[in-house]
């Protein structure tokens, strides 16, 4: 069985920043073991070391077994990686490098066979291709081509050689999710990294990861922000922050419980240490005095020296990590009555006629599997419906796709939509600093000066990146900016695809929260089924094209 051992593990940032130190703990034989932690406290980066992408230059990590890996993003965008290229990616090293021979070796050989068939260059290039096929089989190549098959048809319903060359970038996020982990999951490796791997996967995939996590042999450490999916699976937590890491020997329904009660027990070491070093000063500064006008003193004031330098030298005890205080302002305003009405609305390919209306001050949870049209809908709602009215402005709107669809759907009176996109897809924003956005403005939200956009951007604790490229920041950070513009552009109607899905656990509630306090209609696609529960009305889009409207949420259906 493999496994792996962090010990007082160190990182430090390019700029010289110390991200995390003394990180201490094991993923044991079998074990579900979940990173948890804010929004850039390391955690990737702590995956990337264990994974051996960065390398280790203060303590030590040590690993036991094959190590299978799947990272946070998959498929790019202009990406024209295949789905074989992916399969081998996720495979282990003696099979990744024969297949790159192989793969080679054979587009060599028809290079040569197409500027000659009987040439020696053809005939050298055959040869070259016996060995790198015999060479595949040997590290087991064949079996590997099995697995492939078999996961190819579980997740696309294709056999591997009509599925082999498909780009990675034509599947949707929950199948290249779900393609690399069947083959991590049926795979040899002992050992699994992963890193966010319920994102893109509806609430069937979620579940059905779970079930595969719980009855799996293998040890895995994983990234999630899922508050579902961490108390099903994780056997123990392992929170990144403060700087450092600690280990909760139990799941994460005891987890935030234990992190209050660590949290005291740190304020009340903390509060010993200052007392014990008063007092410690307090006997040096009286010996002091003493001996100045009695020399029989002079070892004892030098005992007490002695006594608070060791005392100082070991240093106190650590200080609690500082609570992540997010205060998002969404505060909106009042609109007509009606929000939004859909008559016999149509979204070509994906549904039938429906109708809906939404009211002001409604909380709206959009339901369904990937692909039904959830993401659609908000989308064409965000343009400003089927006949826009000028009047009301679409926040960014206008730079989305149109959706093809019969029907309509209008907003109401006062209605201005504001949308936060599942992908961050903002290519104006990405070369930008945060503070250079909010000090410039656009046509939505008027400008500020730096040290405004510093104490917006500290509310939402992202006064450290304001000189940070958008593109640069994690996506929870990105989550975060995105909803602070949307906060600063008066939207009266917030569409949200996905909001949670790369935010922190205190950014998560910070959101809820903001929500709660909004002035305004909130309709929400989402697959969280923590934040499913902060609604009060669910539209489910079935994968048979009906969109109706049910009184709790729905999750199973077909």
């Amino acid at each position: 069985m493999g496994y792996v051992d962090v010990a007082a593990v160190g990182h430090t940032l390019p700029d010289g920043r110390e991200l995390f130190a003394d990180v201490s703990f094991r993923v044991g034989e079998g074990a579900k073991v979940a990173l948890v932690g804010p929004n850039g406290a390391g955690k990737t980066t702590l995956l990337r070391m264990v994974a051996g992408d960065l390398p280790v230059r203060v303590g030590g990590i040590a690993r036991a077994g094959g190590l299978g890996v799947m990272r946070q993003f998959i498929g790019m965008i202009g990406d024209e990686s295949t789905l074989a290229d992916l399969a081998l990616s996720l495979a282990p090293p003696a099979l990744r490098d024969a297949g790159h021979r192989l793969a080679a070796t054979e587009a060599a050989m028809r290079q040569a066979e197409v500027r000659g068939k009987y040439s020696t260059a053809a005939g050298k290039a055959q040869l070259a291709y016996a060995d790198a096929l015999a060479a595949w089989g040997e590290v087991g190549g064949y079996d590997a081509e099995v697995l492939f098959d078999t996961v190819a048809t579980i997740v696309l319903d294709l056999p591997w050689e009509a599925a082999r060359e498909r780009p990675v970038r034509t599947l949707s996020g929950g199948q290249q999710k779900r393609f690399a982990l069947e083959l991590l999951l049926r795979g040899p490796d002992e050992v699994l990294l992963l890193d966010e791997p319920d994102n893109f996967l509806d609430v069937p995939g979620k579940r059905w990861l779970e079930g595969r996590l719980r009855e799996s042999a293998k040890s895995v450490l994983y990234v999630s922000h899922d508050r579902e999916l961490l108390a099903r699976t994780a056997d123990r937590v392992v929170a990144v922050e403060g700087g450092s890491a600690w280990v909760h020997p139990g799941g994460f329904a005891s987890w935030h419980e234990a992190r209050v009660a660590r949290h005291d027990r740190l304020d009340e070491l903390r509060r010993r240490w200052d007392e014990e070093h008063q007092k410690l000063r307090e006997l040096v500064l009286m010996y002091k005095q003493k001996a100045a006008y009695n020399d029989g003193l002079a070892s004892r004031y030098q005992a007490a020296q002695t006594r608070l330098r060791k005392f100082e030298e070991a240093g106190p005890p650590p200080v609690p990590p500082k609570d992540q205080d997010i205060r998002m302002r969404l505060t909106g305003g009042r609109t007509g009555k009606r929000a939004v009405i859909a008559e016999q609305l149509e979204l070509d390919g994906l549904t039938y006629p429906f109708d809906l209306e939404l009211w002001y001050g409604d909380r709206v949870a959009v339901l369904g599997a990937n692909g039904t049209g959830k993401s659609h809908f908000l989308r064409l709602l965000a343009r400003g419906g089927t006949d826009p009215d000028p009047a009301n402005i679409p926040v960014d709107g206008a730079k989305l796709a149109p959706v093809a669809h019969g029907g309509m759907v209008r907003l109401g009176a006062r209605v201005r939509p504001g949308h936060f996109s599942q992908t961050h897809d903002r290519p104006e924003l990405v070369a930008k600093t945060l503070v250079e956005i909010l000090w410039r403005g656009d046509e939505h939200r008027a400008g500020m000066d730096r040290h405004a956009a510093m104490a917006a951007l500290s509310r939402y604790e992202l006064a450290g990146q304001g000189d940070q490229r958008f593109g640069t920041l994690s996506g929870g950070q990105q989550a975060r900016f995105l909803v602070l513009l949307l906060e600063l552009s008066g939207a009266t109607l917030l569409l949200l695809d996905e909001p949670t899905d790369n935010l922190d656990l205190a950014s998560a509630e910070a959101l809820e929260a903001g929500l709660n306090a909004f002035e305004g209609t909130v309709l929400a696609v989402t697959h969280d089924r923590w934040f499913t529960r902060t609604f009060d009305r669910f539209v489910l889009f079935r994968g048979d094209g009906e969109v109706v409207e049910t009184p709790e949420p729905v999750w199973d259906v077909g």
